[in-house]
């Protein structure tokens, strides 16, 4: 493919995704400014595209499918957990109010911030830091998603930064295929959880900040 409508049209036939918000705002992101110049060729296919120091891009139909579990209405703050190259965020940008997005890869989130500014997506905010921590400063937040896979346990620190009735997707799992996971903070003031499991993803592994 070599037009977001083409990604769209594809993510819409291959996988059957019901999804019209999500595809709305994708047609309005030029995933091509959020790659490197040798893989524009590569920026419309439904494949990851890679972002050097081990990290990826995830493929088109990964960023809708964990984009519509979110549901989101348009009013939300959302944390991202995992900025990468800024493309996930700037979809997000289009459905909720505010986006805040940590990275841990010093050079990531550099580029990420200074791509979105010269792209104009206001509402986004980005830095650097071990996304393990949240971002308590701009907590609660109704949407919390996370682009890398976790191997067990999703830190604590994000449920805690979840607001009720919130929703927080993740992929987790041993290995390099992870289960997309739908976690609902229940609105009982007890912070139950409701856990909801969406099938096999590959991701790369959830990245810690040394010490």
């Amino acid at each position: 493919m070599t037009t977001v409508e083409g990604m769209v049209e594809e993510i819409k036939g291959k996988y059957g995704l019901d999804a019209p918000n999500v595809f709305r705002a994708m047609l309005q992101v030029p995933r091509e400014k959020f790659v490197d110049s040798k893989f524009k060729n590569k920026a419309y296919q439904d494949s990851p595209v890679s972002l050097g120091y081990g990290q990826t891009m995830s493929q088109p139909y990964t960023v809708a499918f964990m984009t519509d579990l979110l549901g989101l209405k348009g009013g939300e703050s959302v944390l991202e957990i995992g900025t990468g190259s800024g493309y996930q965020a700037a979809v997000l940008s289009h459905l909720a109010k505010k986006i805040y997005s940590i990275e841990v890869i010093p050079e990531l989130a550099k580029a990420a911030h200074r791509r979105l500014k010269k792209l104009g997506y206001k509402n986004v905010k980005v830095k650097q830091g071990s996304g393990e921590w949240g971002w308590e400063e701009h907590a609660p937040y109704e949407a919390i998603i996370v682009t890398a896979g976790l191997d067990k346990n999703v830190p604590s620190a994000l449920f805690d930064q979840l607001r009720d009735g919130g929703v927080l997707v993740v992929p987790v799992g041993t290995g390099d295929d992870k289960q997309m996971t739908k976690f609902t903070k229940i609105k009982n003031g007890e912070g139950t959880i409701k856990k909801e499991e969406h099938g096999i993803f590959h991701f790369v592994p959830f990245v810690k900040e040394p010490g």
